[in-house]
Protein backbone atom coordinates (compact mmCIF):
# COMPACT_ATOMS: atom_id res chain seq x y z
CA UNK A 1 0.00 0.00 0.00
CA UNK A 2 1.40 3.40 -0.88
CA UNK A 3 1.29 6.19 1.75
CA UNK A 4 -0.38 9.87 1.03
CA UNK A 5 3.01 11.52 1.56
CA UNK A 6 4.28 9.00 -1.42
CA UNK A 7 1.65 9.64 -3.76
CA UNK A 8 1.12 13.67 -3.34
CA UNK A 9 4.55 13.33 -4.34
CA UNK A 10 3.98 11.17 -6.95
CA UNK A 11 1.40 13.75 -8.37
CA UNK A 12 3.51 16.68 -8.19
CA UNK A 13 6.35 15.22 -9.88
CA UNK A 14 4.49 13.59 -12.45
CA UNK A 15 2.24 17.58 -12.87
CA UNK A 16 6.06 19.30 -13.27
CA UNK A 17 6.02 17.03 -16.88
CA UNK A 18 2.78 16.58 -17.48
CA UNK A 19 1.51 18.29 -21.11
CA UNK A 20 -0.64 21.40 -20.95
CA UNK A 21 -3.98 21.69 -22.85
CA UNK A 22 -5.84 24.72 -23.86
CA UNK A 23 -8.73 24.55 -21.22
CA UNK A 24 -10.13 25.58 -17.67
CA UNK A 25 -10.50 23.72 -14.56
CA UNK A 26 -12.77 24.19 -11.70
CA UNK A 27 -13.15 22.47 -8.33
CA UNK A 28 -16.98 22.30 -7.95
CA UNK A 29 -17.22 20.33 -4.31
CA UNK A 30 -15.28 17.14 -4.53
CA UNK A 31 -15.25 17.21 -8.52
CA UNK A 32 -12.91 18.85 -10.84
CA UNK A 33 -14.38 19.78 -14.23
CA UNK A 34 -12.15 20.10 -17.08
CA UNK A 35 -13.44 22.83 -19.66
CA UNK A 36 -12.29 22.39 -23.23
CA UNK A 37 -13.28 24.43 -26.34
CA UNK A 38 -11.88 26.39 -28.94
CA UNK A 39 -11.05 30.29 -27.91
CA UNK A 40 -13.76 32.23 -27.57
CA UNK A 41 -16.35 29.17 -26.95
CA UNK A 42 -16.46 30.58 -23.30
CA UNK A 43 -14.04 28.36 -21.46
CA UNK A 44 -13.19 31.59 -18.84
CA UNK A 45 -17.05 32.15 -18.55
CA UNK A 46 -18.42 28.96 -17.70
CA UNK A 47 -15.72 28.80 -14.93
CA UNK A 48 -16.48 32.00 -13.51
CA UNK A 49 -20.37 31.44 -13.77
CA UNK A 50 -19.48 28.20 -11.38
CA UNK A 51 -17.34 30.35 -9.13
CA UNK A 52 -20.10 33.09 -8.94
CA UNK A 53 -22.68 30.07 -8.00
CA UNK A 54 -20.38 28.96 -5.35
CA UNK A 55 -19.96 32.19 -3.81
CA UNK A 56 -23.92 33.00 -3.78
CA UNK A 57 -24.45 29.70 -2.58
CA UNK A 58 -25.80 28.15 -5.56
CA UNK A 59 -23.31 25.45 -5.26
CA UNK A 60 -21.46 24.19 -2.15
CA UNK A 61 -17.42 24.75 -2.88
CA UNK A 62 -16.20 26.12 -5.98
CA UNK A 63 -12.35 27.21 -6.59
CA UNK A 64 -10.42 27.59 -9.94
CA UNK A 65 -7.93 25.25 -10.41
CA UNK A 66 -6.88 26.85 -14.06
CA UNK A 67 -7.58 29.41 -16.61
CA UNK A 68 -6.46 29.10 -20.27
CA UNK A 69 -3.86 26.37 -19.49
CA UNK A 70 -3.92 23.48 -17.19
CA UNK A 71 -1.34 21.06 -16.74
CA UNK A 72 -2.95 16.82 -16.81
CA UNK A 73 -1.42 14.17 -15.42
CA UNK A 74 -2.16 10.46 -14.69
CA UNK A 75 -1.47 9.41 -11.23
CA UNK A 76 -3.11 5.78 -10.39
CA UNK A 77 -6.12 5.91 -12.61
CA UNK A 78 -6.68 9.13 -12.02
CA UNK A 79 -6.41 12.36 -14.44
CA UNK A 80 -5.16 15.39 -12.18
CA UNK A 81 -5.18 18.80 -13.17
CA UNK A 82 -3.11 22.02 -12.32
CA UNK A 83 -2.20 25.34 -13.21
CA UNK A 84 0.97 25.70 -14.49
CA UNK A 85 2.39 28.03 -11.77
CA UNK A 86 2.82 31.43 -13.78
CA UNK A 87 -1.30 31.17 -14.01
CA UNK A 88 -2.07 30.08 -10.42
CA UNK A 89 -4.91 31.82 -9.64
CA UNK A 90 -5.39 33.72 -12.55
CA UNK A 91 -8.95 33.95 -14.48
CA UNK A 92 -9.22 36.24 -17.16
CA UNK A 93 -12.91 37.71 -17.41
CA UNK A 94 -13.42 39.12 -20.93
CA UNK A 95 -13.85 42.79 -20.86
CA UNK A 96 -12.53 43.05 -17.63
CA UNK A 97 -8.89 41.70 -17.80
CA UNK A 98 -6.92 39.10 -15.82
CA UNK A 99 -7.65 38.61 -12.05
CA UNK A 100 -6.79 37.33 -8.72
CA UNK A 101 -9.21 34.80 -7.70
CA UNK A 102 -9.24 31.63 -4.78
CA UNK A 103 -8.12 28.65 -6.53
CA UNK A 104 -6.97 25.31 -5.52
CA UNK A 105 -3.55 23.76 -6.38
CA UNK A 106 -4.68 20.76 -8.07
CA UNK A 107 -7.70 18.49 -8.28
CA UNK A 108 -9.00 14.94 -9.64
CA UNK A 109 -10.66 15.55 -12.86
CA UNK A 110 -14.14 14.02 -12.61
CA UNK A 111 -15.95 15.65 -15.92
CA UNK A 112 -14.93 16.47 -19.18
CA UNK A 113 -17.29 19.27 -20.34
CA UNK A 114 -16.55 20.25 -23.93
CA UNK A 115 -17.67 23.29 -25.64
CA UNK A 116 -18.83 24.76 -28.85
CA UNK A 117 -18.59 20.94 -30.13
CA UNK A 118 -21.38 18.44 -31.68
CA UNK A 119 -24.27 17.88 -28.81
CA UNK A 120 -26.94 14.84 -29.91
CA UNK A 121 -30.28 15.33 -28.23
CA UNK A 122 -29.90 11.50 -26.94
CA UNK A 123 -26.03 10.90 -27.23
CA UNK A 124 -24.76 7.76 -27.78
CA UNK A 125 -22.38 5.93 -24.86
CA UNK A 126 -19.15 6.38 -26.98
CA UNK A 127 -20.13 10.18 -26.96
CA UNK A 128 -20.31 10.69 -23.47
CA UNK A 129 -16.65 9.41 -22.79
CA UNK A 130 -13.03 11.31 -23.45
CA UNK A 131 -9.83 9.86 -22.60
CA UNK A 132 -7.21 11.92 -21.82
CA UNK A 133 -3.50 10.97 -20.48
CA UNK A 134 -5.15 7.24 -20.96
CA UNK A 135 -8.09 8.56 -18.21
CA UNK A 136 -11.44 7.71 -19.49
CA UNK A 137 -14.28 10.10 -17.57
CA UNK A 138 -17.62 10.97 -18.62
CA UNK A 139 -18.05 13.45 -21.19
CA UNK A 140 -20.45 16.56 -21.13
CA UNK A 141 -20.77 17.84 -24.84
CA UNK A 142 -22.06 21.54 -24.97
CA UNK A 143 -23.73 22.72 -28.39
CA UNK A 144 -22.52 25.63 -29.65
CA UNK A 145 -24.94 28.75 -28.20
CA UNK A 146 -26.33 26.41 -25.83
CA UNK A 147 -26.39 27.03 -22.15
CA UNK A 148 -23.13 25.81 -20.71
CA UNK A 149 -23.99 26.62 -17.00
CA UNK A 150 -27.41 25.19 -17.13
CA UNK A 151 -26.57 22.24 -18.84
CA UNK A 152 -23.27 21.86 -16.11
CA UNK A 153 -25.70 22.59 -13.06
CA UNK A 154 -27.92 19.83 -14.16
CA UNK A 155 -25.51 17.22 -14.55
CA UNK A 156 -23.99 18.16 -11.38
CA UNK A 157 -27.24 18.41 -9.24
CA UNK A 158 -29.95 16.47 -11.02
CA UNK A 159 -28.30 13.65 -11.62
CA UNK A 160 -25.97 13.40 -8.83
CA UNK A 161 -26.86 9.99 -7.57
CA UNK A 162 -25.91 8.79 -11.10
CA UNK A 163 -22.78 10.41 -11.41
CA UNK A 164 -21.94 9.84 -8.07
CA UNK A 165 -21.78 5.98 -8.66
CA UNK A 166 -20.16 6.40 -12.10
CA UNK A 167 -17.25 8.63 -10.37
CA UNK A 168 -17.03 6.62 -7.28
CA UNK A 169 -16.38 3.19 -9.51
CA UNK A 170 -14.39 5.10 -12.72
CA UNK A 171 -17.44 4.06 -15.19
CA UNK A 172 -19.95 6.00 -16.97
CA UNK A 173 -22.83 4.66 -17.32
CA UNK A 174 -24.21 3.10 -20.58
Amino acid sequence: MTDRATVSAEIVDTASHAPTIHACAVLVGARALLIRGPAGAGKSRLALELIQAGASGRLAFVRLIADDRVHVAAAHGRLIARAPANLAGLLEIRGIGIRHVPYEPMAVVRLVVDLATAAERMPQAAATEAEIEGVRLPRLAVAPGADAFSLVLAALTLHTSRLEKSWRDNSWPR
